[in-house]
């Protein structure tokens, strides 16, 4: 039986989950999810797009590997699938609450896990009128995150964001205030406000892969993608920090486990990416500005990396253009500074590991680019193992 891959637009992750694909032998089937019709009448249901019928498509596959990159359009497919009795690799109780930071953490506090101090107020900074006037709750918010957080610096999310999108550090009431009030409801923060403690991270925070197959106990891959810079407080890899890939303690990978588990509650097979933050404070082991020294040193073959993936025949000749991409993250990895930075992010990890904060879920992650070339994690083999252990399974009749 066939294994289907939903998605918008075909990106290199999904050219590297086909391409993974082919290699293991495994029939992988297109399905789309953007300029398609879904059907549902007394007579059934199908799903066209304007020169093809799908609907044979699906029903012939079991499980569907959903790369939707909108969290509402992942969400909706994940639904729509399952009520025509698919298996979505993530399912939509996952999807729906890592669609969520909120919810997120809701689930983490309640297991006793460690996050980030949180503080969510359900209310609009600015809120329209009848009349057409605007009432302000600027000052209330303030006054309720600061009676829990302090005066100090503090961080306002957007609920459902990624990337780092409008993600804004305050230093101070005045600070708090404008941020406050140049917060727009929105489809990534549809209402209130979320504002966490600013956490002393030091330089760099974790990206954690964790996996589960049908009928075996979820695992936690031993290396993770440190995600590190000084530019910005922000240290996602979409704003251009550097990336590397670091072994973790035992300790670390039993809590991710954890999370991955009160996230993933009863669900059959799922693949988890979790962010986390190690709250360093001053217990650092090696002085600032040596490592910015090393950055410095990394920029030219990191940045090299970078044309590579700007690079627009990535989709038209995508195997050479893979090839390239390796090379230059080999040259990269081959530098005498990265090897530095990786233990320093190694020693630092294994030195604050019981200060590990995990703060959010990706239930789509990217992984192509730099946690396979990085980390050594190609996303598509456990995505595809999750993939076929459900079709060995018993589920779906």
């Amino acid at each position: 039986m066939s294994i289907g891959i939903l998605y918008e637009r075909s990106g290199t992750d999904e050219m590297g989950i086909k391409l993974t694909a082919e290699e293991l032998g495994i029939n992988l089937v297109y399905i789309p999810f953007r300029k398609v019709s879904i059907r549902l009448d007394k007579d059934g249901h199908s799903v066209k797009s304007k020169g093809k019928n799908y609907s044979k498509v699906i029903e012939d596959v079991k499980v569907v590997l959903n790369r939707a990159q909108s969290k509402n359009r992942r969400l909706l497919a994940a639904n729509i699938l399952e009520i025509f009795g698919k298996y979505v690799v993530n399912p939509s109780p996952i999807e729906y609450i890592c669609y969520s930071k909120l919810r997120t953490l809701l689930h983490f506090w309640k297991k006793g896990i460690k996050t980030p101090q949180t503080i969510y107020v359900p209310c609009d900074s600015h809120e329209p009128t009848v009349d057409r006037s605007e009432i302000h709750n600027e000052g209330e918010i303030a006054d309720l995150i600061q009676q829990e957080l302090g005066n100090g610096s503090i961080v306002i999310k957007p609920d459902a964001g990624t990337h780092g999108k409008n993600v804004r550090l305050a230093e101070g009431r005045n600070d708090l205030l404008r941020i406050l009030g140049e917060t727009e409801p929105s489809i990534i923060n549809p209402i209130g406000i979320l504002a966490q403690k600013f956490v002393q991270k030091w330089f760099y925070d974790l990206r954690i892969i964790v996996p589960k197959e049908s009928g075996k106990a979820p695992y936690c891959y031993q290396t993770a993608l440190a995600r590190a810079g000084f530019k910005d407080f922000r240290t996602n890899t979409f704003l251009g920090n550097f990336v590397f890939g670091v072994n973790l303690p035992p300790h670390i990978r039993d809590v991710a486990v954890k999370c991955g588990k009160t996230l993933g509650k009863n669900s059959e097979a799922w693949l988890l990416a979790l962010d986390a933050m190690i709250e360093v404070g001053e217990n650092k082991n090696f002085d600032d500005e040596y490592i910015k020294s090393e950055l410095e040193e990394l920029e030219p073959s990191f940045d090299a990396v970078k044309r590579v993936k700007s690079d627009e025949t990535k989709k038209s000749a995508f195997l050479s253009w893979n090839e390239r991409l390796e090379e230059a993250f080999r040259n990269y990895k081959n530098q005498e500074a990265y090897e530095n930075i990786k233990k320093i992010i190694e020693e630092s990890i294994e030195n604050n590991k019981y200060n590990i904060l995990f703060h959010e879920a990706n239930a789509c992650p990217e992984f192509w680019e730099q946690t396979r070339l990085v980390a050594g994690i190609n996303l598509a083999v456990p995505l595809l193992k999750c993939a076929q252990s459900v079709t060995k399974s018993d589920y779906g009749g």
